[in-house]
């Protein structure tokens, strides 16, 4: 197979612009940069490629066209790429159905996408097997499917819905309001929104949080601070709407804002400096009742389950790290001697609560795969909902009508949606994925338990096709997080399936830093702990390899966000582990992340360098853009990816990282950077513009692994 190319279209389009040192003969655009550097705590830190934090400057506009084109015209030689597409097509053309939910108005909704819809559809019926009416079409939105619909909020006598879009991927949101029955817009529109939905008080308005309208040009790189919860009474114009709540002393908080489904309560969390969330509550029965603050620090996870008959259910880690359930007097929330304990601490993790009809329905997580335990208002456990293998749930109820369903999916189990009885505990189906040529039978999940470094026992899901012998000679895709609280469970994605049924295995690891054990294990992936992360991830490329599963020769690995800080550092630690990384929209700048957007809500989490010369040091040691070998030591295959709209994880992280990468002397494998357009971190993006990403991703790993893929399915 041919690995040397000469691009010289690219060369033409920037030949001003080389590199000297062009490896493989790729010839690297030239990166903007200058002589900066930092001093932290005494430690001097270059960071050259200073001038890319400038997203909107001509110079780095330059060099991204110029890197979008030799990423392109590297891709488009792969002689397999359009059959590639062309499968990956095939496997996302199905019928995907979301959980129908029963809503204020007497109407069920569902989402529904008939195949290769870059939106799924809102639909409602009355009865269920009516004819389905669109109520909300996001294709409709914008030509290119980028506007996608984050959220609908029905006011309580179900007149109103307002509901949430995002364009282009960016976490900004826009609320619109309109008439149930009709489908009418109102006049009402709310911008510059984040991190929010929209929280009705009776029929009158809602609440919501926002942002000061940010700067024009930056728009999706300056630091937000300062989020705010208004009220907006429905007719009015948004700059008539009304400061409900704030804190100007501390500009770095998230606010939400939530009036329980019964009209009694308004609760305020407040989040992003600690692992949890602040909350307060004020009773609506009592006019010009005060603030109850049932927790005021950061320092535990609390979520409201339900308001019932003037009593909080609510989900709590104070004095429970694996959580439990708690009922609170809304009278008399803040006062913690009159809390009760409903559901105790369990040994697994309790990761949701919520009601249906007279029961509570308590997801927890086993080992990584959840466990669905149904118990009464007082908290006795009256049934199970079983579950076929490893697997993850979502659960539609409500307190007010009998309806349950909840969805199921694994790894080789598209997502199927199940009826649930309350009373007799029986589950039927009730909507199934139908895949192009995939059987979920032909495929075997196992988990097992490995030691890091420090001897702990991270477990790790692995799927292939049955058959498949423990010969060294099998490509295997690893992916892991380790980060902030999230648990990697077990989940489909139609795009796996190529490589699945190419006779690859998909390993996804457990690290530490996800919530898989609760706050614990959390809190050990974190801060100066944070290496024990990279160490669980590279333990579980060692454990594949020595189990027979695979050689560093096919080892490829991924990871998105806070999971491509991992793919990033795990290379620079063990480069000969693996052929092919994949780091996508990474966290790559340690040393500044905490500047841009959101970024000083990861604190928490990875500390900052502002912090102590010790915590400058240890970020330093790990920055993935800051370690990157240059003495030749073989990196693998490098395809970074990020996108142009992203505001969670600038990317001006994946610019300097790809920047930095090409170069180093790190051997002769291509590092390429693609960047997408009119994209953000990930959430809402068109299929489109997904099975483009996994065409190109995938290319680029069967291409460095030397594996012509059969496509001919």
């Amino acid at each position: 197979m041919k690995k040397t190319i000469i691009i010289a279209a690219v060369a033409a389009l920037a030949s001003n612009t080389m590199t000297a040192r062009n490896y493989l003969d790729i010839p690297y655009p030239q990166a903007p940069s200058d002589n900066t550097a930092d001093t932290y705590f005494g430690i001097r830190v270059d960071d050259p490629y200073r001038p890319l934090e400038n997203d909107t400057a001509a110079a780095t506009a330059q060099w991204v066209e110029a890197e979008n084109a030799l990423t392109k015209a590297y891709l488009c030689q792969i002689p397999f790429r359009a059959d590639m597409r062309a499968r990956l097509a095939r496997l996302n053309n199905y019928h995907k159905s979301g959980l129908p939910f029963r809503e204020n108005d007497g109407m069920t909704y569902f989402y529904e996408n008939d195949g290769l819809r870059n939106q799924a559809v809102l639909y409602r019926v009355k009865s269920l097997g009516d004819t389905p009416e669109v109520f909300i079409d996001p294709n409709t939105l914008s030509a290119d499917g980028t506007v996608a619909l984050t959220g609908v909020y029905f006011s309580p006598s179900g007149k109103y819905t307002a509901y949430t879009i995002s364009r282009n991927g960016s976490d900004w949101t826009e609320i619109y309001v309109m008439d149930t029955a009709t489908k009418t817009l109102l006049s009402d529109h709310i911008e510059w929104a984040k991190f929010t939905g929209a929280s009705w008080l009776g029929d009158e308005g809602f609440y919501y949080s926002a942002y000061a309208r940010p700067e024009a040009g930056k728009e999706f790189s300056n630091a937000n601070e300062y989020h705010k919860v208004y009220f907006h009474r429905i007719g009015s114009g948004q700059d008539a709407d009304t400061v409900a709540y704030e804190n100007a002393a501390q500009p770095l908080y998230f606010h939400q804002a939530g009036v329980s489904d019964d009209g009694t309560a308004l609760f305020v969390e407040a989040s992003g400096q600690g692992f949890g969330n602040s909350v307060m509550v004020k009773d609506l029965r009592t006019p010009g009742a005060d603030w109850q603050v049932i927790e005021p620090s950061m320092d535990y996870e609390l979520s409201i389950i339900d308001v019932i008959d003037g009593t909080i259910y609510m989900r709590s880690s104070i004095d429970a790290p694996l959580y439990r359930i708690v009922a609170i007097p809304l009278k008399s929330a803040a006062n913690r001697k009159t809390w009760r304990v409903v559901v105790p601490e369990s040994k697994d993790v309790l990761v949701s609560a919520q009601v249906a009809g007279d029961r509570l329905l308590l997801t927890y997580d086993h080992d990584a795969s959840n466990r669905v335990y149904v118990h009464n208002l007082r908290g006795r456990r009256t049934g199970e909902i079983t579950l076929p293998t490893y697997g993850t749930v979502g659960i539609s109820s409500s307190r007010k009508y009998p309806d349950v369903f909840y969805s199921f999916t694994s790894f080789a189990y598209p997502s199927a949606i199940y009826r649930y009885d309350l009373a007799s505990g029986q589950s039927t189906p009730y909507r199934s994925a139908d895949i192009d040529n995939f059987n979920s039978a032909d495929y075997v999940t196992e988990q097992v338990f490995y030691p890091s470094a420090d001897g702990t026992k991270i477990p790790m899901f692995i799927t292939y096709k049955k058959g498949i012998e423990r010969n060294g000679k099998n490509p295997v895709y690893l992916y892991g997080y380790g980060g902030f609280g999230v648990t990697l469970n077990p989940g489909f994605n139609a795009n796996r399936v190529l490589w699945l049924e190419n006779g690859g295995i998909y390993a996804q690891a457990n690290l530490r830093g996800g919530n898989e054990y609760g706050d614990p294990w959390h809190q050990a992936g974190t801060k100066m702990n944070k290496l024990n992360v990279f160490n669980d991830f590279i333990a579980a490329a060692e454990y594949l390899i020595a189990e027979g599963f695979t050689t560093p020769g096919l080892m490829t690995i991924e990871g998105g966000s806070n999971g491509g800080l991992l793919v990033g550092a795990c290379v620079n630690m063990r480069p000969d582990l693996f052929k092919v990384a994949i780091p996508r929209v990474g966290v790559m700048d340690m040393m500044r992340y905490h500047l841009f957007t959101i970024g000083w809500n990861w604190a928490p989490d990875y500390g900052t360098s502002a912090d102590s010369p010790e915590m400058a040091a240890y970020l330093r040691a790990y920055s993935p853009a800051h370690n990157i070998h240059n003495d030749g030591t073989p990196y693998p295959a490098i395809l970074v990816t990020t996108a142009d709209h992203d505001d969670r994880v600038v990317p001006a992280h994946s610019f300097k990282y790809a920047a930095a990468l090409q170069a180093a002397d790190t051997g002769t494998a291509p590092k390429l950077i693609r960047i997408d357009s009119n994209a953000g971190h990930g959430a809402g993006k068109p299929i489109s513009k997904v099975i483009d990403e996994y065409t190109d991703i995938y290319s680029f790993i069967f291409y460095n692994l030397g594996i012509t893929p059969n496509l001919s399915k």
